[in-house]
């Protein structure tokens, strides 16, 4: 492998300051250094790929980041390639990838390349750590030059950090990037951008060529890999995701406050009780000292993530976690995705490979949209094994498999599977007072010192909210019986949606996400044990949710039960559960497919 001319340069100009200084060779620290230096330009190299459209038209960047062929590149790199592309990588070989998921506004996709359970792979840095001055390297497929797969390197310092980058066209949007002089031009997009150690810390998208047109000025930008982190499940669960809002927007005063000018109602912001004329100062535990500052902060979180925040009013400081809505409405999403797949390949200029003149009267073929429920072209068999339209979905066969890897490895260790719908529970309720239940098929009742409380499962269940300031506690507990007894493809709508936080303490956990009866439910499960540990019931979208907690699993007369449950209405707690006894009769389980 030939070197860099970077490296070439910094060995050449250590041998004449060596000579200079009286020493005939460079000293060994020295050679450390640089063979250091040249071992993570090789290694990081081979986990470079280079991404072509499998008519050939256009193409760009990408890296492995597992033994089994998922990788990262562009949105705006995969949306003209559709379902099906072609990889090549510089072992000379070219492999047939598939469409996994993809973050249009975050210009993410991740796909997997096939035919291999070995392939090199890089390993995830820290781009928090990633400072001003720090020295980078970027890899790629500049230009569309690796003809022999074999990528580019190009060697420079950060720039800046936490760089924002204003929506390009109507949805590719940067937030937290960091900036770069190495050199990065059309075709690198999707490459990796790696440390000085060859630790992956984000993937090359865009490049300020306005003032030279479409080649490097050195200022590029990439999409830091801790922003990528927080979407990764998400992407593996074959859904075209989206970015969070506050659910209000935000101006800087001239005295550098960042002050609430527009707020929704219907925002988990406002039951927080964030309102217009407050000063935000904290957000995601960092210090806001401009709007700029917040859009930042807001980019690197998937919709529907919950995060601190500390605003200011009157003098009086209040803190509290939020519920982050969508950027964008999900049909309108899904549509803007579809228009964009289905349009003709037209990769930017530069990106194109060259053409003799019969090549130009070819004309241009369409790609595979996988991004709507289109008719599919035929599609190469390794491929269409592994894909599944679906709306509002890039690949649903991900999120097949997701979803049942989770589910039955819950189904093998939890009891409750068989348990049926009648349950009699008993024990203490806030650590001193008793509390008893009885649920069936059609109806609960609750008993306590609070007083005694009954909901209906028969008719509209979105009012069955009791007992009152629980958000619905008795209505939970009956959904999660009904997905116990009907599985996953009769209690209704359900799909994987990745990982989120869970509870005040925002501990990661895998999320089923259902619809029934008009209402959205979470169902939370451990990521270690896959233990169900929380279950989130939204009766309505404009009303707090009752989120039940469920720890401590323990033996309960033969069974391993969760004895510990935290029930929460929005941001207070309800009450605290101590289980004591549970009982359940089988005969009412129904069948589950």
């Amino acid at each position: 492998m030939s070197l860099p001319f970077s490296i070439l340069l910094t060995v050449w100009t250590t041998l004449v300051v060596s000579h200079a200084q009286g020493q005939s060779t460079p000293n060994a620290e020295t050679l450390a250094t640089e063979q250091r230096r040249i071992d993570a330009i090789e290694q990081a190299s081979a986990t470079t790929i280079t991404i072509f459209e499998s008519s050939g038209l256009g193409g760009g960047s990408g890296v492995l980041i597992s033994a089994d062929g998922f990788a990262l590149t562009n949105f705006h790199v995969a949306a003209p390639c559709g379902t099906a592309m072609k990889c090549g990588m510089d072992d000379g070989k070219l492999y047939d990838a598939v469409i996994v998921g993809i973050d249009p506004v975050g210009d993410v996709a991740l796909i997997q390349l096939l035919g291999r359970d070995d392939f090199p792979h890089a390993t995830l840095g820290d781009s928090d750590e990633v400072n001003v001055g720090d020295w980078v390297f970027v890899a790629g497929n500049p230009f569309l030059l690796a003809n022999d797969f074999t990528p580019s390197v190009s060697y420079g310092i950060v720039s800046g950090v936490r760089r924002y980058q204003y929506p390009a066209g109507t949805l590719l949007e940067y937030t937290d990037c960091i900036q770069t002089d190495a050199a990065i031009n059309p075709g690198n997009s999707g490459g990796p951008l790696f440390d000085a150690e060859g630790m992956l810390i984000g993937i090359n998208g865009r490049g300020s060529f306005e003032k030279r047109g479409r080649v490097n000025v050195g200022v590029g930008y990439a999409i830091s890999i801790n922003q990528i982190k927080m979407f990764l499940s998400h992407l593996k669960s074959g859904r075209i995701v989206d970015h969070a809002t506050l659910g209000a927007t935000v101006a800087t005063e001239e005295d550098g406050r960042v002050m609430v000018d527009e707020i929704l109602e219907a925002s988990d912001a406002y039951r927080r009780g964030l309102r217009y004329g407050d000063e935000i100062i904290h957000f995601a535990s960092r210090e806001i000292a401009s709007a700029n500052q917040l859009k930042n902060a807001l980019g690197i979180f998937p919709r529907g993530w919950t995060v601190p925040m500390t605003f200011l009013r009157d003098r009086s400081v209040h803190s509290t976690r939020v519920r982050l809505l969508g950027l964008h409405d999900q049909a309108q999403l899904f549509d803007m995705v579809g228009q964009q797949a289905a349009k003709p390949v037209e990769p930017p200029e530069g990106d194109r490979p060259r053409r003799n003149e019969e090549d130009q009267q070819q004309p241009r073929s369409k790609p595979h949209l996988p991004f709507s429920i289109a008719q599919q072209p035929e599609l190469p068999k390794s491929i269409a094994e592994r894909f599944e339209a679906r709306r509002g979905f890039a690949n649903y066969w991900y999120n097949l498999q997701e979803q049942r890897a989770l589910w039955e490895t819950y189904c093998e260790q939890s009891p409750l599977t068989t348990a049926g719908y009648n349950w009699q529970l008993r024990g203490q309720m806030d650590q001193s007072k008793s509390m008893s239940a009885q649920l069936t098929r059609e109806g609960a009742t609750l008993k306590s010192s609070h007083g005694n409380f009954t909901a209906s499962f028969v008719g509209n269940l979105e009012e069955q909210l009791s007992p009152p300031r629980s958000g619905g506690l008795l209505l939970t507990l009956h959904l999660w019986q009904r997905l116990l007894d009907k599985g996953l493809r009769q209690f209704g709508e359900v799909y994987y949606l990745g990982q989120l936080p869970l509870g005040p303490d925002g501990e990661w956990s895998e999320c089923l996400w259902g619809i029934y009866a008009g209402m959205e439910i979470a169902f939370y499960f451990s990521t270690d044990s896959r233990d169900l540990i929380g279950i989130e019931v939204f009766p309505t979208e404009e009303a707090d949710p009752c989120l039940l907690m469920l720890t401590d699993y323990g033996d309960l007369t033969g069974s391993r039960l969760p004895l510990h449950w935290h029930v929460w209405h929005g941001d207070r707690k309800f009450a605290e559960l101590r289980i004591e006894g549970w009982e359940f009769d089988a005969t009412t389980a129904g069948a589950k497919n």
